[in-house]
């Protein structure tokens, strides 16, 4: 039998390593966007199940008139303004702490956005996924003027209250490595917490440095009795949680966060996104639908993120509007392009 000329072998070898084909076949074609329950059994209730916390003020909170307000809650929105193409189909369903994770699991809600901490033990053991960051927070400590502390390290033998679970965790592992001895006073609530150490139940009180700074920030002429602390612990990045399995669903919730990032960095607001249909920037030309197919490719209608900006905004406007009355900075939040963590990955 002829054996292949040298030349030959040397033309099959650079296209294995250059295009992972031999130059006898072809690559299989992709497969076709698998489909999703969650999706369908979204679009047949007509509502979006979503999880927050719903007692924690800038995240989720109900207002005076009852509608649920804050950064959580505005992302529960916007997976329905994407999915339904309704920003106010949702249902809000309360969750304390140790809840936030088997509401998911068990299928009582479809998603949840209440401020867990995407950790890799979470992810690996508990039947869920993170679907992204949406904001960076860490552990830090607030404490009454008259209590005359300026360190952690000069807390020894203070009560502090913490949340039951994580704080615990967290409190455990920060005070035994600063060598602090302390009494845990701990809550299965947030608000059962905030109103016991304003009752002097407890030193000190340990939580997310966002919590703390908006807990003080709802005080009034109060808060200038109270100091955060200037140590902090841990990163806790926060991240939406859908169920392990269903892929079509976890890329959904993914992208229409980073749909409303990627609007922020091109300057697509709700204010002045139906000015850019017109537009021939093809970044924005593919986020608003007029080109390619993102939506589509999700199982979703092309103006899927036009939706998600007109009804609910881009990051930028739902963080001024959960945080911006607290005096929270953005710090680590901002974009990339102005120092933060956040950027969008490629829409195409």
């Amino acid at each position: 039998m002829q054996q292949p000329k040298p030349c030959r072998l040397a033309l099959a070898s650079l296209l294995i390593a250059t295009t992972g084909q031999t130059a006898f076949a072809q690559a299989p074609a992709a497969p076709a966007p698998a489909s999703s329950p969650t999706l369908a059994a979204v679009k047949a209730r007509g509502v979006l199940n979503c999880g927050v916390i719903g007692s924690s003020p800038n995240f989720s909170l109900p207002d005076s008139t009852g509608v649920m307000r804050g950064l959580d809650a505005d992302l529960c929105r916007a997976t329905a303004a994407a999915v339904l193409g309704d920003s106010n189909k949702v249902k809000f369903t309360n969750l304390t702490p140790a809840q936030r994770l088997v509401a998911v699991q068990s299928g009582e809600v479809d998603l949840s956005f209440s401020q867990i901490t995407w950790t890799l033990a979470r992810e690996s053991k508990s039947g869920v996924q993170f679907t992204g960051t949406y904001f960076f927070d860490t552990y830090g400590v607030m404490v009454p003027n008259a209590l005359k502390v300026a360190s952690t390290a000069k807390l020894n033998g203070a009560s502090i209250c913490m949340i039951t679970g994580p704080g615990e965790t967290n409190a455990a592992e920060y005070f035994g490595k600063i060598k602090v001895r302390y009494k845990p006073v701990p809550f299965s609530e947030g608000e059962q917490m905030r109103k016991a150490f304003l009752a002097k139940r407890c030193d000190a009180i340990f939580h997310s440095l966002s919590a703390l700074a908006t807990f003080k920030g709802t005080l009034g002429a109060q808060a200038a009795d109270y100091t955060l602390l200037p140590e902090t612990h841990a990163r806790e990045p926060l991240a939406g949680v859908v169920r392990k399995g269903d892929d079509r669903w976890f890329d959904i919730v993914r992208y229409t966060l980073n749909a409303m990032i990627n609007a922020e960095e091109l300057s697509v607001t709700s204010q002045n996104v139906k000015s850019f249909a017109s537009s021939t920037d093809s970044d924005i030309k593919r986020l608003l639908g007029a080109e390619g197919d993102l939506g589509p490719s999700m199982g979703l209608d092309k103006e899927w993120a036009a939706n998600v900006i007109a009804q609910v905004g881009n990051y930028g406007e739902v963080f001024d509007r959960a945080f911006a009355a607290s005096g929270m900075p953005r710090a680590q939040n901002r974009l990339a392009e102005k120092g933060g963590l956040l950027y969008a990955v490629p829409m195409r």
